[in-house]
């Protein structure tokens, strides 16, 4: 899936990573994920996660994104609907 640049940006608010993030994820890893989630390209979503990321940013609702690092483990990165905090997380940890 290609990136879409959206219109309407948002913010990120305060920016969290769990233990597990920290531990599993190199940091390099995480911080372009979130430079790309920030640009609304939101990685390996399915195409109806898309689409629902898109209607988010117009109805102020919450923003997944899904990675996968250079050492294969998978992360999330999840902007609550109002805007007030991000979380980088492994999915194990939702």
């Amino acid at each position: 899936m290609t990136a879409l640049k959206s219109k309407r940006a948002f913010s990120l608010g305060k920016l969290n990573m769990t233990r597990g993030v920290m531990n599993c994820v190199p940091a390099m890893d995480i911080w372009h994920a979130v430079k790309r989630h920030a640009e609304c390209d939101w990685g390996d979503v399915c195409e109806e996660d898309w689409g629902l990321n898109a209607a988010s940013l117009e109805d102020d609702s919450r923003l997944l994104s899904i990675y996968t690092a250079s050492n294969a483990k998978r992360f999330w990165i999840i902007t609550e609907w109002d805007r007030s905090v991000t979380t980088v997380l492994l999915p194990e940890e939702y």
